[in-house]
């Protein structure tokens, strides 16, 4: 017979393991020596102790599910409890113990991880759809679009809630960016449409402007290309495809038309330029003329001249006043000579003036006896207001004595 502190063989080849509850039955030995019998148990306690070793790194170390860990246990548990190995076994079921423990802890810890896990994935859910219900309602197409696909991958990367809330959360999501789309595509339908129109009403623009290029009416046509730009820029834009293209016509025409009529203006100034030299002689030769000497002569002279004048044409706007107010003034000092040769020789404004001259003259003749009578009846009173009324009369006198000097009077 063979022991040790764990087992013993007897004299028939049984093998024994010592338990906490008596000894047990591990097997039978026939092959060996008893010694050889008790090592060969021994061995498979040396594998048992070797496979909880494993078992609890990985359990510490590993994500092992507690479902394997638990398997695990339960096998080796067997093993254990079914005494085919010799030696302590008792301490490996309080490890194993030990490792159902721990076991149970760490599914505790991933049951509160999951639930935390579970939390914040349903509260980044909740913040993306409203985020896009948000979106939903903006008018910066490009940018919300983007931001709304961008929202699609983050959803994507998040963990799946239980079915109904990720269900209705999903379907507000996905309701958001069809009600998204949905006002876009009306948006740019819309657009379309109004780019449509306006590459119709530009289009027209265009074939205005065409025709227009080779008028010679400069002013009306001028007016004209401006009104039509302003239609273009009240159209709106067409097409992008359009737009470039039409705006070429148009602007071609444009440039066809103020290109002749710049030829046209360069030779109507150099022709102006030309004719504002000419009048300028003119003028001085006009204002030659001037003191007038000889009425009649210098009235000739300046009919011949006006005649010419007129025969040149146009000059230079910016000139125009200033070459045109120099025979104006030699026009007004030859009506003034006129004025003044009338009334020297009108019989009937001569014989006026006279009448004039002779009742003022009487006038100031009766006031001056009358402030010599009130003075020598020492009414100074009165001579002093008869004095002030003659001034007056004498200051009209003067006038009418100026006046009838003029006939020659």
């Amino acid at each position: 017979m063979s022991s040790d502190p764990w087992g013993r063989v007897d004299e028939t080849g049984t093998v024994y393991v010592r338990t906490d509850g008596g000894e047990q039955v591990v097997g039978s030995w026939q092959a060996g020596t008893p010694e050889e019998a008790l090592a060969y148990f021994e061995r498979k306690y040396e594998g048992l102790v070797v496979e909880i070793d494993l078992l609890e790194k990985r359990v510490k170390t590993t994500d092992l599910s507690a479902k394997d860990a638990q398997a695990a246990i339960d096998h080796l548990r067997v093993q254990v409890s079914e005494h085919h190995a010799v030696g302590d076994l008792a301490a490996l079921g309080r490890r194993l113990d030990a490792l159902v423990a721990t076991v149970d802890q760490r599914r505790e810890e991933r049951k509160v991880q999951r639930a935390k896990q579970h939390d914040e994935a349903r509260k980044a859910k909740e913040e993306l759809v409203a985020e896009a219900e948000e979106l939903a309602r903006s008018d910066q197409w490009r940018s919300a679009g983007e931001r709304l696909r961008a929202l699609v991958d983050t959803w994507k990367g998040l963990p799946r809630l239980d079915r109904k809330s990720d269900d209705e959360l999903w379907h507000r999501f996905s309701h958001a960016r069809s009600a998204f789309s949905k006002r876009r595509k009306a948006h740019f339908a819309s657009l379309d449409a109004q780019r449509e129109e306006a590459r119709k009403a530009k289009e027209a623009l265009v074939a205005e402007a065409e025709s227009l290029s080779h008028s010679t009416d400069w002013g009306a046509t001028a007016a004209r290309y401006r009104e039509l730009m302003a239609d273009w820029k009240a159209a709106g834009r067409a097409q992008r495809e359009a737009e470039d293209g039409l705006w070429n016509r148009f602007r071609g025409a444009q440039d066809v038309f103020f290109a002749a009529r710049g030829e046209a203006f360069a030779e109507r100034d150099a022709e102006q330029t030309e004719n504002l030299k000419l009048k300028e002689e003119l003028a001085a030769e006009a204002e030659q003329l001037v003191p007038v000497t000889d009425l009649k002569a210098a009235r000739a002279a300046f009919r011949g001249i006006n005649e010419r004048w007129e025969a040149i044409g146009h000059v230079p706007r910016d000139a125009r006043a200033k070459v045109e107010g120099r025979m104006h003034t030699v026009e007004r000092a030859l009506q003034e000579s006129e004025e003044t040769e009338w009334r020297r020789t009108n019989p009937e404004a001569r014989a006026r003036a006279a009448g004039l001259t002779g009742q003022l003259q009487a006038a100031v003749d009766k006031l001056r006896d009358q402030i010599d009578t009130a003075r020598a009846a020492g009414n100074n009173a009165r001579a002093d207001k008869l004095t002030r009324e003659l001034e007056g009369r004498q200051a009209l006198l003067d006038q009418a004595l100026k006046g009838l000097q003029e006939f020659g009077g």
